[in-house]
């Protein structure tokens, strides 16, 4: 949080960071070319002797116009430097080229984000996601997943598993350290999480509850790997506060899945894990808060994910301040036992019980 209680720019530093952000589309597709011609990888290539601009657009079959000016802008961007007349990769662009978290974030913008984004003013002003119209005729995201086509749905579900799957190996023993018997996966998804629950306690039966087209490609995944007989679905749309989750689970688990809600849905959606609860049940919330980051470049990307959720998922949720989510949780009556940061790259995970 001591990343935005002051500012320490220069004013000509500060004029620098405002023309890069006047030219944010330009720099983006500036250096997805750079990435997706291959240029950036023959300069990393290249080492620390660096590579001739002859060299570029003769290996990679350019016109000396199209890679002179994508290697000018890369060095104004600081994805590449020169020596010599010879160009070679910056820290920057080393993280552009070899980083997951840059890949996943950067694909996860160009395929999903980036034509949508044009509409983010009218999703603020509407409540709605107006952008969402580019990838499909849908009410939220949600409705369409099962229908993108790649190298979107890639995108989308690598940019959801990138952060999730790392966090997975730390959650599970805090998770059964209490011996759940039954366990509800809600916002299953693709089923990975259920099917690592099942892998690591012989004994848990997992219910996936999600809506219909979630459900179909995560009992795919199942019935692949032969665990349709511990693991089962609920279709339900948790957006109907009028569909309760059936009575009778040990545990509730909710991974990223929140943060694709208002604060008034959350509440709806708590109510009813609460209601769901054996006695002495938990539920579980594993939620990525912007406020307990230690990087500010984690912080960032949370920031910028909420407008994800603003012109294209759903018009109305947001990668939460932590305050905001534990009201919630109050508000749904009940109150958290547990709560520890620092789990993956940059989880929170919330233990709750009825008040």
């Amino acid at each position: 949080m001591e990343f935005f209680t002051t500012e320490k720019k220069r004013a000509i530093e500060a004029q620098h960071e405002a023309q890069k952000i006047a030219f944010g589309p330009v720099v983006f597709q500036a250096v997805r070319c750079l990435r997706d011609l291959g240029i950036l990888e023959l300069v990393a290539e290249s080492g620390v002797l660096g590579i001739s601009l002859e060299e570029v657009y003769t290996k990679q079959n350019l016109s000396e116009y199209g890679a002179r000016v994508l290697l000018e802008a890369g060095l104004g961007i600081g994805v590449v430097k020169i020596q010599d007349d010879r160009y070679l990769l910056t820290k920057t662009g080393h993280f552009i080229l070899y980083d997951e978290m840059t890949q996943v974030n950067f694909d996860f913008t160009q395929d999903i984000c980036y034509l949508g984004m044009f509409d983010l003013k009218e999703s603020i002003v509407e409540g709605r996601p107006a952008g969402l119209k580019v990838l499909g005729p849908w009410n939220t995201i949600y409705e369409g997943l099962s229908k993108l086509k790649d190298p979107l749905k890639k995108s989308w579900f690598e940019f959801d598993h990138f952060y999730s799957d790392k966090a997975f190996p730390e959650v599970l023993p805090l998770i059964f350290k209490n011996k759940p018997k039954s366990l509800y996966d809600v916002g299953g998804n693709t089923g990975k999480f259920s099917l690592q629950c099942v892998k690591h306690d012989a004994d848990v039966k997992v219910t996936i509850v999600d809506l219909p087209g979630q459900w179909g490609m995560a009992e795919a995944n199942i019935k692949a790997e032969g665990y349709l007989d511990r693991i089962s679905g609920y279709p339900i749309n948790l957006l109907d506060e009028s569909q309760a989750l059936p009575k009778g689970t040990d545990a509730v688990w909710m991974s990223q899945f929140l943060d694709c809600f208002s604060e008034k849905e959350i509440v709806s959606i708590l109510k009813r894990a609460a209601d769901a609860l054996n006695p002495g049940g938990a539920v579980y919330i594993l939620e990525t808060y912007w406020d307990r980051q230690k990087y500010e470049a984690a912080a960032f990307s949370l920031q910028m994910t909420s407008l994800y959720f603003t012109a294209m998922a759903n018009g109305n949720s947001q990668m939460y301040h932590s305050k905001n989510m534990i009201q919630c949780v109050h508000a749904a009556g009940l109150y958290i036992e547990e709560d520890i940061d620092d789990i993956g790259v940059s989880h929170t995970l919330f233990r709750c019980k009825k008040k």
